[in-house]
């Protein structure tokens, strides 16, 4: 009870205080004596200036002092060309060599190189047979052709052909023809001296080719493809 009732006299007492106060800020007599003493301060204290440049604390000159005269100064600017120059050489020069190593390391290579053309020496085959070869990994048919073999595909009509092509188009010697050996069907590997023009059959699905290589029954659409190739010698072939 004792600490309840002081309690309640010391908030009266500070109700008190706050109002009285409140009272004393709010008269026109109070207010007098406050604007009173600001005009006194106010007339007392000395006018403000504003602060040199060298009081705000350190100040960056390099501006001026890294700036290039270019009236006084020309060798200098002829210096940051040349230096902006040689950077930019070096820069292209690294671009250049990289574009070559990069360019050089797709070419192909010598043991690549060395089997893009081969030679064959035909000297030893005889007339109405056929060699088969291998050039980059595929089957290359060589026959050399009889006489009545060569009058034969020459009387052969274009209109009789699916893939109209001449024997004298096919042929750099009529007594020799070299032909892939790959069916342009599936790409099987013909049979050499068989079918019903006695040139190629496929057995796989039927397609028959005659002495000239070139498709006459069946599902294939193309002639047996002619690689390139010339004649070296009389009995050598380089083909690639």
């Amino acid at each position: 009870m004792n600490a309840l009732r002081l309690a309640t006299r010391f908030s009266t007492r500070a109700s008190s205080q706050v109002l009285s106060s409140g009272l004393r800020s709010t008269t026109p007599s109070f207010r007098l004596a406050q604007g009173f003493q600001s005009s006194n301060i106010s007339t007392s204290l000395p006018a403000l200036k504003a602060p040199a440049l060298h009081e705000l604390g350190s100040v960056d000159h390099s501006f001026e002092d890294d700036r290039i005269d270019r009236v006084a100064e020309p060798e200098r600017r002829a210096f940051t060309y040349l230096l902006l120059s040689g950077v930019r050489f070096a820069y292209a020069s690294t671009a250049r060599v990289l574009v070559v190593k990069f360019v050089s390391s797709m070419s192909a290579s010598a043991d690549v190189l060395a089997l893009a053309s081969a030679e064959f020496d035909v000297g030893g085959v005889q007339p109405g047979k056929t060699i088969t070869v291998k050039w980059r990994g595929k089957p290359v048919f060589i026959r050399h052709r009889t006489p009545a073999e060569i009058a034969t595909e020459a009387s052969v009509s274009l209109a009789q052909l699916r893939d109209e092509e001449t024997d004298d188009d096919r042929t750099l010697k009529p007594e020799w023809l070299v032909v892939l050996g790959i069916c342009t069907h599936l790409g099987c590997v013909p049979i050499s001296g068989a079918g019903d023009y006695n040139g190629w059959f496929c057995p796989c699905h039927g397609s028959h080719y005659d002495v000239s290589g070139r498709i006459r029954k069946g599902p294939a659409p193309l002639n047996l493809e002619v690689p390139p190739y010339k004649f070296t010698g009389d009995t050598k072939i380089l083909i690639g």
